[in-house]
């Protein structure tokens, strides 16, 4: 499948709104699992966004997925839906959610290793050059506000990182015959039976859990699981999944200044220096070739 350049470009805004919604996530996270369960927070969110999902796809008539996609519907919830949540939400228990920007920072980089096993583009030398300049700029920006040593939290973000990458790059294939909201919605709703239940065993009383931690709980379930997707996979669909994932890499920047705008704290220079450094490197990706062949097709 080639893209033209309007692809391209309605790709690239939709991948940066998607981004823009997944920005506040990761310390959505943190405030949410000090008074929730994380499994609960991983689960529970699924469950609300596979009811509002249901509601999409009944309310749009929805065709129901063939086998075969299906199949790729798999992969995509154990990425997007199941791993990576409850994966990030394991991490935080044991981190503060500034050294989980680093997780965000090695995803765009597998996901456009993803794409070139499950979505059969081929990126240009030049893209690889500034995908892991990109990569190189936020993780040492990540690791110069911590420790820099590995912990068990750095376990768990690794795995995140890598069932979501797969979970993205299907999703983006999908989304080419399914849509965005079609795509995201199916997942959800495939996995709804096992985030009810493990939300139900998970269940702590709204007596013991703060305002704040219901209110991130509510913006993870409504924006991070479900409305953010809708506009991610529109974007990896259109612009190609290995170009579009390049903007995630502005992702931990949001985060910080989300950070510095509704929690107050300091932003300093070397974030300004790594801002311009990470969208200069996003601009060669998006302006680098990426030859396009046909997905690998799921087996019969």
């Amino acid at each position: 499948m080639s893209t033209t350049r309007r692809d391209r470009e309605v790709g690239l805004a939709l991948g940066c709104l998607g981004v823009l919604g997944f920005s506040f996530s990761l310390p959505a996270t943190k405030v949410a699992v000090a008074d929730l369960d994380p499994w609960f927070v991983a689960f529970g969110r699924a469950a609300v966004a596979a009811a509002l999902a249901g509601a999409v796809l009944a309310l749009t008539r929805a065709p129901r997925p063939s086998a075969a996609q299906w199949r790729a519907l798999a992969i995509v919830s154990g990425g997007v839906i199941v791993g990576f949540p409850l994966f990030t939400s394991l991490g935080l228990q044991h981190a503060e959610s500034a050294h989980g920007a680093v997780v965000i920072a090695v995803l765009p980089a597998a996901t456009a290793v993803a794409a070139v096993l499950r979505a059969g583009e081929h990126p240009s030398p030049a893209f690889w050059a500034a995908a892991f300049a990109g990569l190189a700029v936020v993780v040492a920006f990540a690791l110069s506000g911590a420790s820099g040593g590995l912990s068990v939290a750095d376990g768990w973000f690794a795995a995140a990182v890598v069932v979501c990458a797969f979970g993205y790059a299907e999703g983006g294939v999908l989304a080419r015959d399914l849509g965005g909201a079609q795509t995201i919605s199916w997942a959800l709703v495939a996995t709804a039976p096992i985030s009810l239940a493990i939300a139900a065993l998970t269940w702590t009383s709204p007596g013991a859990v703060g305002t704040d931690a219901w209110l991130c709980f509510a913006y993870l379930s409504v924006i991070s699981m479900f409305l953010g997707f809708f506009a991610w996979y529109g974007g990896l669909a259109r612009g190609g999944v290995a170009r579009v994932s390049q903007v995630q890499l502005v992702q931990p920047l949001l985060t910080l200044l989300w950070s510095g705008l509704v929690l107050g704290e300091h932003i300093g220079a070397w974030t300004l220096v790594a801002a311009v450094a990470v969208l200069a490197c996003v601009a060669v990706t998006q302006r680098a070739r990426v030859a396009t062949a046909d997905p690998v097709a799921p087996e019969p």
